[in-house]
């Protein structure tokens, strides 16, 4: 059965680009006869709120979008996660690394993606001795050895509902953080554990996100889960062109509900924008 999901963080008020999201994976669903399931990705205790959580189900009824079965919390799944990243640990594809931001940024001709700059493997050449040593003193992330995870799966693909199969080319990011000690688990190894326990058939989700379907393509290939295809839909911008983003307090959806916008109308407008 054609299954997707709604999946926000807590950190913040959902703007009118999160409620567009839901709405267009809402009705991906309810055309089809399909599941729309909601997931709240709160296991980052530094910056998600209950208050965040409560606002998140009471925008989304008001805007009247529901959802089959109950909420799933990542925050309630972290043994789940643990044993994921155990079982990579074991096959010899993560590492530990014990480089902070600032470090990362100073490396000489550091790459830079939209995000900064980009790991360049410091840690991955490592002897065992050194690990172990710097392991005793030093905090650590651990890492994906995204060449070693290839040579495993081989050749992947995914496929987008607008772009069509695309060869999934992980190594043209960088090694990922899967887990470190404040958060536990990465974001690209939780979602794809939590589709595969959803049931997701579609990922619907904005385009930004594009480019972290190719490694979380390899995720699932590594950890045997199930294929999904995605929907990268147009984000709702912001009058000035900027993203949207949770600060944005005049477009949020709890603002517009206070000045008096009905969710009728905000579903027009929605639709309207994302069309144009």
């Amino acid at each position: 059965m054609y299954t997707t999901r709604f999946a926000p963080s807590p950190t913040g008020l959902l703007h009118i680009g999160n409620g567009f999201s839901a709405l267009t994976g809402w009705q991906r669903a309810r055309a089809r006869g399909g599941r729309f399931c909601l997931r709240i990705e709160d296991i980052d205790n530094t910056r998600c709120r209950p208050e965040f959580d409560a606002a998140i189900l009471a925008d989304l009824a008001w805007l009247g979008i529901d959802w089959d079965g109950p909420v799933l919390r990542q925050s309630q799944r972290l043994a789940v996660y643990a044993e994921a990243v155990a079982q990579l640990r074991r096959r010899g594809l993560l590492y530990p690394c014990f480089c902070s931001r600032a470090d990362i940024a100073a490396a000489v001709a550091a790459p830079h993606g939209p995000d900064g700059p980009r790991y360049t493997g410091t840690c991955r050449h490592l002897s065992q001795d050194e690990r172990a040593e710097h392991m005793a003193t030093k905090a650590f992330a651990w890492r994906l050895d995204i060449g070693a995870a290839l040579a495993q799966t081989g050749r992947l693909n995914w496929i987008d509902a607008e772009a069509g199969r695309v060869a999934a080319d992980p190594l043209a990011g960088c090694d990922i953080v899967i887990a470190r000690k404040d958060l536990g688990v990465s974001y690209h190894l939780a979602v794809v554990i939590d589709d595969a326990a959803q049931g997701v058939t579609e990922v619907v989700r904005g385009i930004d996100l594009f480019p972290a379907s190719h490694v979380q393509r390899l995720l699932q290939a590594l950890l045997g889960l199930p294929e999904t295809t995605y929907y990268h839909h147009r984000l709702i911008m912001a009058p000035d062109g900027r993203r949207l983003a949770k600060r944005d307090q005049d477009a949020t959806l709890a603002s517009l509900r206070a000045g008096g916008t009905g969710p009728e109308e905000l579903r027009t407008r929605l639709l309207s924008d994302a069309a144009g």
